[in-house]
């Protein structure tokens, strides 16, 4: 425990780092609900649509006029909205890459946000429960060769998501993360 926070082991002994070439951003294309939203995101993507729309392809930007910038998963959650039940409604492509049209749009200074914290936390997701948030790595067979790059490069998890979990958890626990992380015994 991390403060309120739940921290799986796995933050600490799994390796990864994303290889977008090997995997094409497939997380983005596959599954069988969109990203997470936090309230607070959908008010900014309402807010920014018109700033987003140039970065979004055709077919999401379909999706997002019809039932706009949110949809719910089979928990009653928020989520982006899919095209075709399958990709990402932000999702653009280049050179058969999947990319986020958010992020996108925040590179190239149109807005103040990344993307939704859910996509930058990932392959971790986070569960609420009644008192706490649990941290848990999400293992799925499409990021495999990240398991492969990180293991090469030697890159932890915590260490790998150190930005995002700056972003959602402050810098502060991600300070305490570490410290715990480094000072209990080896794998």
């Amino acid at each position: 425990m991390i403060d309120d926070v739940l921290v799986s082991e796995e933050l600490k002994n799994v390796c990864f780092s994303c290889d977008l070439s090997q995997c094409r951003g497939d997380c983005c294309v596959e599954g069988d609900a969109g990203a997470p939203l936090e309230e607070e995101e959908i008010s900014f993507l309402e807010e920014n649509l018109e700033r987003i729309k140039p970065y979004m392809s055709k077919a999401g930007l379909e999706v997002v006029e019809k039932t706009g910038v949110y949809d719910y998963d089979v928990d009653g959650e928020f989520v982006t909205p899919l095209v075709n039940d399958r990709e990402c409604a932000y999702v653009y492509f280049e050179n058969g890459i999947s990319y986020c049209a958010l992020e996108k749009a925040w590179l190239e200074g149109k807005t103040n946000f990344q993307k939704p914290v859910s996509c930058h936390l990932y392959p971790i997701r986070l569960s609420k429960l009644k008192h706490y948030t649990a941290v848990n790595y999400d293992r799925w067979d499409i990021c495999k060769t990240a398991l492969l790059k990180g293991e090469q490069d030697n890159i932890p998890l915590y260490k790998y998501l150190k930005v995002p979990l700056i972003r959602k958890f402050g810098k502060s626990w991600y300070q305490k993360l570490v410290k715990a992380i480094e000072s209990s015994p080896l794998k």
